[in-house]
């Protein structure tokens, strides 16, 4: 039965679209609706889709879950549909064509409209309130918008436009308000972290922002994503080295190590400034886990190139990587002026290659922390074990560290230090020494 008062959420895609739905359920709640989010049961009149158009397979996750709506809406079970985020942003006036059922299509900036055609109107005064919808003791935190990097394969700067930092008293008030409400743990996301700060202030403040955010109380933990290697800001490190609440954690994106393969990429950054930007952050923070981002089967990608990469990917041992094969995105410069040359089953195959020699590494790299003593957070309870993540390890995307519930009374959010006793390819296997207050 639809429930008049129920909006039922589905967010796709990256943590900055989640941070965006979450900002909009905190509307939605404040103006007397109930809201669901990401429910396997929805059962409200409206519902409202938050798309993600990165690359070929999250586009089609989003159409399927549009079509999905759609069919509850033909079969009478839904009153209302509405679309939102950056597959709307992008492909507006295909999507209204295409799709006629959906009530109304907005872009990745304009979602607050939503509430007006709902009959209510938005509230300014709670523009940096959000009900979260990550387990209560960490969050993400959004500190920019957009792209002013031209890198040849990517369509964010097409949906998002240009670099837009949020003002740094502006993030720390939302950072105040989040520990207010119990967040101990901060995933610090943008799609160019590095670049936070430049178009507002004339020069690159991350690490800045960073120290800032530090020095708020309640804030045990700060991991930081989406770096990018060109122009490092090298005083960055000196904050992860010095403060004991920001994570020994940088997630940059390298995408490959080919000289060839960067210049058409346009990474303005070579193999060489690679190779010597790593080893400055492992110098300058050692015992750093990096987590990066490789592509494989990009036009210009030869079999050569290939074995670079797996070279590379050897020589360096990334603690933590992620792969992902090219697919031609319109109206990228790529889409424009290489032709994608590399066959799918090549490039599956190779991708497949790159992720099991990292399968490897990680093993070993999980392997090296056994006998240790790591601080844990604890995320959940799944039947007779804890859940939780160390200072190495971002939630959902990361290594998990696995607790037997005979060890204690363990809560969400809390911290405590474990001697590692085991692991595998990828998790480790903890005794609990003592809680952590």
């Amino acid at each position: 039965m639809m429930r008049s008062d129920t909006v039922d959420i589905v967010t796709l895609g990256c943590s900055k679209n989640l941070v965006d739905s979450e900002r909009l359920i905190s509307q939605l709640e404040a103006c007397g609706f109930s809201v669901t989010h990401d429910s396997a049961t929805p059962q409200g009149e409206t519902a409202v889709i938050n798309t993600c158009g990165f690359i070929a397979d999250a586009q089609e996750e989003s159409i399927n879950t549009i079509l999905q709506f759609v069919r509850r809406k033909r079969e009478g079970k839904l009153k209302r549909l509405y679309v939102m985020g950056c597959l709307s942003e992008r492909f507006l006036a295909d999507m209204r064509k295409e799709i006629p059922e959906v009530d109304k299509f907005y872009g990745k900036f304009n979602w607050h409209e939503l509430l007006s055609d709902l009959g209510r109107s938005f509230r300014h005064d709670l523009w940096n309130t959000r009900h979260l919808t990550t387990p209560p003791h960490y969050a993400y935190l959004k500190v920019s918008e957009g792209c002013d990097r031209h890198c040849s394969y990517c369509a964010i700067p097409i949906i998002t436009g240009r670099h837009k930092s949020r003002p740094m008293e502006d993030v720390l008030d939302e950072v105040r308000q989040l520990t207010s409400q119990g967040v101990r743990e901060l995933q610090v996301v943008a799609q160019e972290l590095t670049y936070y700060g430049l178009d507002l202030y004339g020069e690159r403040k991350i690490a800045e922002l960073v120290e800032k955010i530090a020095a708020v109380k309640g804030v045990d933990w700060i991991r930081l994503h989406y770096a990018y290697p060109t122009d490092f800001p090298d005083d960055l490190l000196r904050v992860i080295r010095e403060h004991e609440n920001v994570c020994n954690y940088l997630d940059i994106a390298f995408q490959h190590i080919a000289d060839p393969v960067l210049s058409s990429m346009r990474r303005n950054f070579s193999s060489r400034q690679t190779y010597d930007l790593i080893e400055t952050i492992r110098s300058e923070v050692p015992g750093i886990h990096l987590r990066t981002t490789l592509m494989v089967g990009y036009p210009t990608e030869t079999e050569e190139g290939f074995q670079q990469l797996k070279d590379f990917v050897s020589r360096v041992r990334f603690e933590r990587m992620g792969a992902f094969a090219y697919s031609e995105e319109m109206g990228t410069y790529s889409s424009l002026h290489e032709r994608d040359t590399v066959s799918p089953e090549t490039k599956e195959s190779r991708l497949s290659e790159l992720m099991s020699l990292q399968e490897g590494i990680s093993a070993e790299v999980q392997g090296q922390k056994v006998g240790t003593q790591l601080k844990v957070i604890i995320d959940r309870t799944e039947g007779d074990y804890y859940i939780g993540r160390t200072e190495f390890d971002s939630p959902e995307v990361d290594p998990e560290v696995i607790i037997a519930r005979e060890e204690g009374e363990l809560q969400p959010g809390q911290f405590c230090l474990c001697q590692i006793f085991q692991s595998d390819d990828f998790d480790l296997y903890a005794h609990v020494i003592r809680q952590i207050p």
